[in-house]
């Protein structure tokens, strides 16, 4: 079943999980508060200005962040302990979230869309 808005979308893992979603969902809305939530590509999506923020996704052993800028010189450090690949970084469950970090990408993001 796919779930229709992110509070179903959260609510369909483990509490563990859910945390560290939770965590990734109020940072994104501290940071952009006029971000709007949403469901796309089966994944929750923050939405600014009619355009794609950021999505992410719980996965088997990670988190998927979608949008992150990792082809960005100013992020090659910090997307160093990460697995990446085009605009996208994997957050494993076994190590804190790095939430000061979605906070920088968030900002960027935000900068990039104007």
């Amino acid at each position: 079943m796919k779930a229709i808005d992110m509070n179903a979308y959260i609510a369909g893992f483990p509490k563990e999980i859910q945390d560290m979603l939770e965590a990734i969902r109020a940072v994104v809305k501290k940071t952009a508060p006029a971000v709007e939530e949403t469901i796309k590509y089966d994944m929750p999506t923050f939405m600014l200005h009619g355009k794609n923020l950021i999505h992410f996704a719980a996965f088997k052993k990670h988190i998927g962040f979608f949008g992150a800028p990792t082809g960005n010189e100013a992020f090659a450090k910090d997307f160093t302990p990460y697995k990446s690949g085009k605009g996208t970084l994997q957050f494993p469950y076994d190590k804190p979230m790095p939430l000061a970090l979605i906070t920088k990408i968030v900002k960027f993001r935000v900068k990039e869309l104007g």
